[in-house]
């Protein structure tokens, strides 16, 4: 019994390192197989992602950033010609007595006791295609790319007014006080700060929208596409960018025709309109 009992310990020894080197083998090729799996699930992952960042990369190429390009709209509708906006903008910029930077038309039109009085405010166009900019002998008139204002840059101003004859709608002027060239820059120190210009947020009537006309979401491009928009004279090739919703644009000149009268009168100190 005694040598069956040693015998037995004695393959004991023997018989566990096997046992254990089985069972690490087979540990081993479970890990192995666990990490070709999760291999293969990342590749797949991978695979599947690829696409969609090749498709984004594909399309940020293709479609770049759009520049701002800022626009009004006026609702002629609205307007009750208050001239808060005119008030405002004098206010905003100290503008000389005499000179305005934006001002109200009132267009009187028809035969007794068949007459109509409407409203036209006025301010520069800040036209895509500007004259004014064409003239300037020292490049102190430009249109920023990165917003589409046009400005006036009094460093390089001379005063010899070329740009006050050259815009067709007779919105600029020299100022008496400094000696170059001015107009409506559409607050431009308040819109570079995320506020609207003075004569937008001062109208009673909500009759001015003012934003950028490339982004489709913005409140004036949304404006824009639901109502139909006129210019002032379009047939000068400007390309203006303050566009009007039921303006009255007839002028003194249908009076030569006949059939009725228009007068059109206004606050500044050229009365005619040009």
């Amino acid at each position: 019994m005694t040598y069956r009992n040693d015998q037995h310990v004695a393959h004991r020894p023997h018989e566990e390192p096997e046992m254990i080197d089985q069972q690490k083998s087979v540990e081993g090729r479970r890990a192995f197989m666990k990490k070709i799996a999760g291999g293969a699930a990342l590749a797949t992952a991978a695979a599947a992602a690829a696409p969609s960042v090749v498709s984004a990369a594909k399309q940020a190429v293709a479609e770049p950033q759009r520049a701002k390009h800022y626009g009004m709209v006026i609702d002629t509708r609205r307007c009750i010609g208050c001239h808060s906006c005119s008030v405002a903008c004098k206010a905003e910029f100290d503008v000389p007595l005499g000179k305005t930077r934006s001002w109200v038309e009132y267009t009187e039109k028809g035969t007794y006791p068949n007459v109509a009085r409407h409203f036209l405010p006025r301010l520069c166009n800040h036209c895509s295609n500007p004259p004014c900019v064409y003239v300037c002998p020292t490049g102190a008139t430009y249109k920023r790319p990165q917003d589409g204002i046009v400005v006036v840059n009094t460093g390089n101003c001379i005063g010899c007014k070329y740009c006050v004859q050259a815009c067709p709608y007779d919105a600029r002027f020299l100022n008496p006080v400094t000696g170059f060239a001015d107009k409506c820059d559409f607050c431009i120190h308040r819109v570079s700060n995320g506020l609207e210009p003075s004569c937008v947020v001062s109208c009673v009537g909500g009759a001015r929208i003012f934003g950028d006309i490339n982004d489709p979401d913005s409140e004036v491009a949304r404006v824009m596409a639901k109502n139909p928009v006129t210019v002032l004279r379009p047939g000068m090739g400007t390309e203006p960018n303050v566009y009007y919703i039921g303006a009255d644009h007839s002028d003194e000149k249908a009076n030569d025709q006949g059939g009725y009268d228009v007068r059109v009168t206004t606050h500044r100190q050229e009365k005619k309109r040009r």
